[in-house]
């Protein structure tokens, strides 16, 4: 019984200290069992290749991982989940992600217009886009289901 209470109040203890922390970012790894069709769509995208092409093209600088990253340090390559969608720490358990207000409450970010346009602004080689003209092929895959 010691040892359940004890493991309890570590837990509970860590739990406390990462939310203290604030949101970190966990990586695709953590979105891919559960979003499956999405990461399929991703990890064939540009977007999945995005500090590859850019640490290999001439003039390539550190500012540049800010767009061609998910973390500005490159610690995260590529522009996954959490590029559009905010650090997961907070929303990425289960009993958190499976309710999307728990989710958005928790820190979830749903993209809206203007947010491509942090890195996607026209200027230099930052290629415009319309909002909605980008695709995502896993929509027509699998409809997001809420669970109670």
């Amino acid at each position: 019984m010691r040892r359940i209470a004890f493991c309890f109040v570590v837990s509970s203890l860590l739990a406390a200290a990462m939310a203290a922390q604030g949101p970190t970012f966990v990586g695709v790894e953590k979105c891919k069992p559960c979003h499956r069709p999405e990461f399929e769509t991703w990890s064939q995208s540009a977007h999945a290749e995005a500090t590859k092409t850019a640490k290999g093209a001439p003039g390539f600088a550190a500012s540049c991982l800010s767009c061609h990253a998910t973390t500005p340090d490159g610690s995260l390559e590529g522009v996954q989940c959490e590029a559009c969608h905010g650090p997961g720490s907070q929303y990425w358990p289960i009993p958190v992600m499976m309710h999307r207000e728990k989710s958005v409450a928790a820190g979830l970010v749903l993209p809206a217009p203007g947010m491509c346009n942090r890195c996607h602004d026209g200027q230099d080689h930052h290629k415009a886009v319309e909002w909605g003209a980008f695709k995502h092929d896993h929509r027509e895959k699998r409809q997001a289901v809420e669970l109670p």
